[in-house]
């Protein structure tokens, strides 16, 4: 059995970022999944759900959830990432220092997005947005 489900993710509002993350992570603690993959899962799935409030004014994300893995789609129609590679790299940040100053935009959300999880991949398009696919298959230790 395969669960399918979408969140929207409202953009520079702190207070209730990490809301779908939490959902999920929910649901795959009443589904029965291993505590790894739950807690690797909401993080991922959480870093994600960060970077779309600080860069791009929020987005979505589509969970589907099934016994081999869990797969994650976040997706926003923000500026888009000028240079993955270096907004990859641990400590590399772009946000404001409002935000900052908050806590957030320590730059690693995309290193611990890859930390992670099992597979990651990034598509991104200047003034289009970007999609961010995750995979984390319970039993496999990604970090």
């Amino acid at each position: 059995m395969t669960i399918k489900k979408r969140y929207e993710v409202s953009g520079d509002d702190f207070t209730h970022a990490g809301e779908a993350s939490g959902q999920v992570k929910r649901t795959l603690r009443q589904l029965g999944y291993d505590a790894d993959a739950v807690r690797r899962a909401s993080i991922a799935m959480y870093e994600g759900e960060i970077n779309m409030v600080i860069h791009a004014d929020g987005g979505y994300a589509e969970v589907e959830i099934s016994p081999a893995q869990i797969d994650i789609l976040l997706a926003d129609s923000g500026p888009g990432i000028p240079n993955v590679e270096q907004a990859m790299q641990e400590g590399f940040s772009t946000a404001p220092e409002d935000v900052r100053s908050l806590g957030f935009g320590a730059g690693m959300g995309l290193p611990n997005i890859k930390k992670y999880t099992d597979e990651m991949r990034i598509e991104t398009e200047l003034g289009v947005g970007t999609k961010v696919y995750m995979t984390i298959r319970p039993g496999s230790k990604a970090e």
